[in-house]
């Protein structure tokens, strides 16, 4: 085997172990495992609110203007010789899309209070003159320590 395929081995080699590192450590971080607690949890709020939408806020809304969602669909044409016609489930596509409105305006609250949460942990309070010259003075006292151990 010639040199040049041994040291592109050894890169290739070299790259697989850093990767896997990098995902042992996004592993062990539990990072993976917050992951899969909200995709778990968001599936399942996910199917609460479909439910909501669909067996309590379509049939309020339909009652007020008239309409079954439900059963609100159009009639396609046979077309081709086709056995059946097909259907536009017009009811069924509001539905699914009032529950992502939904769903979407929940998690933007979801991220603007978390966001706001962040900011508000990271932001330190700024020290008083008092509190910035008992910083300084420390800091004072270390280097003079400092000096008296390299003297």
């Amino acid at each position: 085997m010639s040199r040049s395929k041994k040291n592109k081995k050894k890169k290739e080699t070299t790259k697989f172990k850093r990767f896997m590192q990098e995902f042992k450590d996004f592993a062990v971080k539990g990072n993976m495992f917050d992951l899969a607690v909200g995709i778990i949890v968001g599936g399942a709020f996910s199917a609460v609110v479909n439910s909501v939408i669909t067996n309590l806020i379509t049939p309020l809304i339909g009652i007020l203007i008239g309409v079954d969602f439900k059963a609100w669909s159009v009639q396609l044409p046979k077309l081709y010789g086709n056995a059946e016609a097909g259907r536009l489930e017009i009811g069924a596509f509001l539905n699914s899309l009032i529950s992502f409105v939904v769903i979407a305006f929940i998690v933007f609250l979801f991220v603007k209070a978390i966001n706001k949460f962040r900011k508000q942990s990271d932001a330190q309070p700024e020290p008083t003159s008092q509190e910035k010259a008992e910083l300084l003075l420390v800091e004072i006292r270390d280097l003079l320590k400092d000096q008296k151990i390299d003297s």
